[in-house]
């Protein structure tokens, strides 16, 4: 299926036909992103080969990145460029198990048939609580006993720094934008500005956690992906440098159990998982 699901946002698709987010996480002040999900994956997903199910996807960076690991990876994303992308690169190189278009909120795989579940997108394209708790239900039917979920949330305390960081306040609406963030979380992009991102929701990160938890998931860790790391001056050419790569990630490890750097982190990570057999 290469079609979007019906009930996509246009604006959310618009911004995601123009191609730009297969090389945003090569951009080497985004790497840390990246990086350090990464990490995170490594330490708390099952041992290979596991069945992974990468919901919203993308253009299957993690999603390769995890295969040529050795698991078992099902890609699905609701635009339909991304899928194409996915798919292409899984032929000339890491194969994937399947990758298609498809909804968060109404996955098309039977229950228990996943060892780990990624959410590393949907949940910040979906403004509605009940839209975010069905794509939270539907991970956790998919999910084997024992299995884990993986979450992403953009942190709603972090996006006015980014933005004066990037000069972006200045920006048609930028302003506006940031405060309703704080009030609210949601984000909205009227003149549909590419520089101002698209719909979408950001998080307190302890609601992040509520919500795996109201889908009946054991949260297991609520931690912070960048940190402050990307608002630092010249961090793309440091994270260049294999050395100091290494040094800033280490840091990161070292503050990830902190409660307070949850508030300048631009993304949260909450790890979840079902019950094992036998156990409450």
């Amino acid at each position: 299926m290469t079609t979007p699901p019906p009930d996509l946002d246009p604006a959310v698709l618009d911004f995601y036909e123009l191609g730009q987010e297969q090389q945003r996480l090569a951009d080497p002040r985004r790497s840390i992103e990246y990086l350090r999900t990464m990490d995170v994956l490594e330490r708390h997903l099952p041992p290979a080969p596991a069945r992974i199910l990468d919901i919203g996807g993308g253009p299957g960076r993690y999603a390769l990145a995890l295969a040529s690991a050795g698991h078992r990876v099902t890609l699905l994303d609701p635009v339909p460029l991304h899928v194409q992308q996915a798919q292409a690169a899984s032929a000339a190189t890491r194969p994937l198990e399947a990758a298609h278009t498809g909804d968060a909120r109404n996955l098309p795989q039977p229950d228990d048939s996943f060892d780990a579940v990624l959410l590393l997108g949907p949940l910040y394209h979906l403004p509605n609580a009940d839209d975010r708790a069905r794509a939270w239900a539907e991970a956790a039917r998919v999910l084997r006993p024992g299995g884990v979920a993986v979450a992403a949330g953009a942190s709603r305390y972090y996006t006015s720094w980014e933005m004066l960081a990037a000069g972006k306040l200045d920006l048609p609406g930028a302003l506006d934008a940031a405060l309703g963030h704080l009030r609210t979380g949601r984000h909205d992009n009227p003149g549909r500005d590419p520089r101002l991102w698209t719909t979408a929701y950001f998080h307190d990160p302890h609601e992040l956690a509520a919500e795996a938890a109201a889908a009946h998931l054991g949260v297991r860790a609520l931690l912070p992906v960048e940190g402050p790391v990307k608002l630092i001056p010249g961090i793309g050419g440091m994270l260049q440098d294999p050395a100091r790569r290494e040094e800033i990630l280490h840091l990161l490890r070292l503050h990830e159990g902190h409660p307070s750097v949850l508030g300048l982190t631009e993304h949260v990570l909450v790890v979840a998982g079902t019950a094992r057999p036998g156990r409450p």
